[in-house]
């Protein structure tokens, strides 16, 4: 019951990875965890550039060998030549998971019209699920976590509030989060009691 949630962060970005600046992704994706998450985890974290070959070979290693139950990625999900995120992940699930990408694209196109220019996918492999996510800070947490109007009340619910029972239906770690942050959507006969 207590086993923790091992999360790859994995940020994709040549300019990123060669020092040219300062890595935005995986500082925004640690900070937004763990505002979110009540349940012990851990990050497993991964900086590269844009690579096809590299981003297959990392995503692989974290489901496999690093123990993830859930890996996000954040960048190279644009249509740009460099962007290659969306073909690396799906080039390793077993499934691929189209309701995240196309949950996400709504979710931005709340707030810009290039939402539809963005690419990204979301994929099974053996018991971890693979989330492309965006590159900015800004968006990373739209995605997550939701639409909300003025009065914080949410107008529209972020992808988050169906990965743990995602994790759950493959075999990973049961997931608790803070409902002030996000609300965990699972079916009455899938909640578990609440640990203290």
């Amino acid at each position: 019951m207590s086993e923790p949630l091992r999360i790859g962060l994995v940020s994709i970005s040549d300019r990123a990875s060669d020092g040219t600046y300062r890595d935005q992704g995986i500082p925004a994706l640690e900070d937004w965890l763990g505002k979110a998450l009540s349940s012990p985890w851990q990050a497993v974290e991964r900086l590269i550039p844009d690579e096809r070959p590299l981003i297959e070979r990392t995503l692989a290693e974290l489901a496999d060998h690093a123990g993830c139950s859930l890996v996000l990625t954040t960048g190279g999900t644009g249509p740009s030549p460099r962007d290659v995120t969306p073909e690396a992940t799906l080039a390793v699930g077993d499934k691929e998971m189209p309701g995240f990408g196309e949950e996400m694209r709504r979710i931005s196109l709340n707030f810009v019209p290039t939402a539809i220019l963005s690419r990204q996918v979301a994929v099974i492999r053996g018991r971890c699920l693979i989330i492309n996510l965006p590159g900015q800070p800004k968006s990373i947490r739209e995605t997550l976590e939701g639409v909300r109007d003025t009065d914080g009340a949410v107008r529209h619910v972020g992808i988050f509030a169906a990965v743990p029972y995602c994790i759950d239906l493959i075999g990973g770690p049961y997931i608790e989060t803070d409902e002030a942050v996000i609300k965990a959507f699972r079916p009455k006969n899938a909640i578990r009691p609440r640990q203290a």
